[in-house]
């Protein structure tokens, strides 16, 4: 089953310095019917003004997963941890029991990026961050995994949850397939490019929630940049 979310459709606000939209109940927009997607709590759009961006704040239980679109961002925490994520990158940050970041765009133009919080497999443990590239055209095709809760997933940056975050890249005519394992929860975001998901369209910044015990076909329609999570 597909249950796809339009970008229209989603709440969100504008602040000047922040224009959001979430794929799921954040901040003061709540909707009953998407609090979150099996352990995928939070997937927010987010277009961050030049010289502007999060100031220090708290987290914890929670693995947060910053997929960049454009720009940059740049990452400072109570850890120690200060880094700069640029466009097709990731940054992963294991809350546990408590940490304090701030995330800030210093480039002088707008960054994007899409922020997706997942539930941990459990509480508490020490806090951690990491940052990797991942260039395009290495996942041009075919869905690489960006992060995972997984051992055998050894290159990807290491999250504390029971989920895997893969991007792909399509030119436009291509297909890749994935398979949702039954009781299992997959959510797509198309970063840029409109797609065919079982031949359902799917335009960029569309979310499209799948169900487990499927196998969903993904076509391009043009050029296309992909993001899924596939969680418990």
């Amino acid at each position: 089953m597909i249950d796809k979310r339009s970008f229209e459709s989603l709440g969100g606000a504008n602040h000047g310095w922040l224009n959001a939209k979430h794929h799921f109940s954040f901040a003061n927009y709540y909707d009953p019917a998407r609090m979150g997607w099996g352990a995928i709590r939070v997937w927010n759009d987010d277009e961050i003004a030049a010289n502007s961006g999060f100031p220090p704040h708290p987290h914890q239980d929670m693995e947060i997963i910053t997929y960049v679109r454009q720009g940059a961002i740049t990452h400072q925490d109570s850890m120690g941890n200060k880094g700069r994520t640029v466009a097709g990158d990731v940054q992963v940050m294991s809350a546990g029991n408590g940490v304090r970041h701030s995330e800030y765009n210093l480039e002088p133009e707008m960054t994007r990026i899409f922020q997706i919080w997942i539930l941990p497999r459990e509480r508490g443990g020490q806090p951690s961050w990491g940052a990797k590239p991942f260039p395009k055209g290495d996942r041009s095709g075919r869905f690489v995994t960006l992060a995972s809760g997984f051992a055998e997933d050894s290159e990807a940056l290491p999250i504390r949850a029971d989920a895997r975050v893969l991007g792909a890249t399509l030119k436009a005519g291509e297909s890749v397939e994935h398979s949702v394992g039954a009781g299992r929860h997959a959510y797509l975001v198309p970063a840029a490019g409109s797609i065919t998901l079982n031949g359902d369209r799917v335009d960029a910044r569309d979310g499209a929630a799948l169900s487990g015990g499927e196998t969903y076909t993904i076509t391009a329609l043009e050029d296309a940049e992909i993001v899924l999570v596939d969680a418990d």
